[in-house]
């Protein structure tokens, strides 16, 4: 083959990794796949990790997770930095080239290299503010785990930028059951805390190696005049929206557990744990799927808005009902989940539920920032949303951890508005196309766990605990289904979403 048309196969072979003009041809059908794909990858983890955690639970100690735990605490806030928010500029970027993703990749190297030396260099620092000599060398085996990451980060923005959902399913899922395996060997031969650090790092190392082997972009040498600040502007925000919201999120833990000490910051972490955690599996799978889905209509301004409003129904469609089912029914969940010794949680999970309502909404803010590039913004919102939460911690802390529950909801609750409205401004989306789009689906839940209530007070003297909980459930999912699908006439509208996955398998 001459060699001008050797180098131009090359390019045209390279240049497939950043094209994404054929995605629009049936965008609509890749994302509702691509959302059944990932929910059911979630669902895969988090059944492996429910399925570890028992089995690791009996074959390690308590003080093996208190001591990775420690550890934990450091390298979570690190890893808010690991990649700089550039995987999302590369999904976002509407038109990308080969140079810049090299260019991109080195940063990332680079960054994750220097995020591996400072965990090494802060390794003593944890050791001697927990007192525990044993951290050193965990923290030092644990930052490896950054380099890895590090080579990981195009390659999976690439595979989403390329709207691969599959491909990223299997990455996670096999990398999950590969860390899993290897935690459980050597926790079977008496490794200890090691079983959980090796873990994390398995996983990494099968992130990396699945990474590179689905998707064949290799990077060239970093170039000059590659023309990457804008990246690394939209990156720099998003990671500094990032590390306030961390803040933000965490303090309540740090202010409860100093002023009321370890027993009231544990009925409150694990209520509000408990509360978030079937809200995630469903939040992530379908951010994961919305963000590259919106970036590919940032330049049709309409189909972004007709997009967007769909995925927020599918999204309120999905949650709503199980936040008022979780408020409904809260002393059930925390005495069925965690003990009857935990029942006191229960008013905590039952104020946290009320701030839950409306935060799936809020969090879809974040897929118009960074859809459209505007992370700066979605930095100001954060700056100022984080105030408002912090301000609500301190108001409520005098009155214990119920307090600072209470605060909270009402803080997410007054945010709502300005949140949606801030986020919306600019583009053909308008807040009352957003309420409009949830507002079926909200009376419908609120109708529903009236319904459950009124169960709930029949059955209390009749039923165990299990069985409440479960006619509740089932009462709730009735009628919230038959008021969305018959009163309101919605029934074509989400089955739509199941049948076009199915016409596509």
């Amino acid at each position: 083959m001459p060699e001008s048309l050797k180098t131009s196969s090359e390019q045209s072979d390279r240049d497939r990794h950043f094209r994404t003009d054929h995605l629009n041809a049936d965008l609509k059908k890749r994302s509702v796949r691509g959302g059944a794909v990932t929910l059911v990858a979630q669902a895969c983890k988090f059944t492996l990790q429910m399925g570890s955690t028992v089995i690791l639970a009996r074959l390690l100690a308590p003080q093996d997770y208190g001591l990775v735990g420690m550890v934990t605490a450091v390298t979570g806030f690190v890893a808010l930095f690991k990649d700089m928010g550039l995987s999302m500029a590369t999904i976002q970027k509407a038109e990308i080239n080969h140079r810049q993703i090299s260019n991109l990749f080195w940063v990332n190297i680079a960054v994750s290299l220097l995020l591996t030396l400072v965990t090494c260099a802060i390794a003593p620092v944890v050791a001697v503010f927990y007192n525990e000599p044993r951290l050193t060398l965990i923290t030092v085996v644990s930052a490896i785990g950054f380099l890895f990451g590090g080579l990981t980060v195009q390659h999976q923005a690439l595979l989403n930028r390329q709207m691969r959902f599959t491909a990223l399913a299997a990455i996670d899922i096999v990398a999950m059951g590969f860390g899993v395996i290897s935690a459980l060997v050597l926790a079977w031969y008496g490794a200890g805390y090691w079983a959980l650090v090796v873990m994390q790092i398995a996983i990494a190392i099968a992130q990396m190696g699945g990474a590179w082997l689905l998707c064949s972009w290799r990077p060239s040498l970093p170039q000059r005049h590659a023309h990457i600040r804008e990246l690394l502007t939209f990156g720099s925000h998003l990671t500094g929206f990032n590390v306030i919201n961390y803040f933000a999120r965490n303090l309540d833990n740090i202010l409860i557990g100093r002023s009321w000490g370890a027993g009231q910051l544990g009925l409150y972490s694990k209520a509000y744990g408990l509360l978030l955690l079937p809200l995630q599996q469903i939040n992530a799978p379908i951010t994961a799927v919305a963000i590259p889905s919106l970036s590919r209509l940032q330049a049709d301004p309409q189909q972004f808005r007709h997009y967007y409003l769909k995925a927020v129904s599918l999204v309120t469609f999905l949650t709503l009902p199980l936040v008022i089912l979780s408020i409904a029914i809260s002393e059930e969940v925390v005495t069925l989940i965690l003990g009857s010794q935990w029942r006191e949680a229960s008013f905590l999970f039952r104020f946290l539920g009320v701030a839950a309502i409306f935060q799936p909404l809020c969090n879809t803010a974040g897929w118009l920032y960074i859809a459209t590039g505007k992370t700066d913004r979605m930095l100001k919102w954060g700056v100022f949303a984080s105030s408002l939460t912090v301000v609500s911690f301190f108001i409520g802390l005098p009155y214990g951890a119920r307090g600072v529950a209470l605060c909270y909801a009402v803080a997410m609750l007054l945010q709502v508005y300005p949140c949606m409205y801030y986020a919306t401004r600019g583009l053909e989306i308008k807040t009352s196309d957003l309420f409009s789009a949830i507002a079926q689906s909200l009376a419908a839940a609120f109708m529903a766990g009236l319904a459950t209530i009124g169960v709930k007070f029949v059955l209390n003297p009749i039923l165990p605990v299990w069985g409440i909980a479960i006619a509740c459930t089932l009462v709730m999912a009735g009628f919230y289904v038959a008021i969305v699908f018959y009163l309101f006439g919605k029934k074509s509208f989400y089955l739509s979403f199941l049948q076009e996955f199915k016409q596509r398998r």
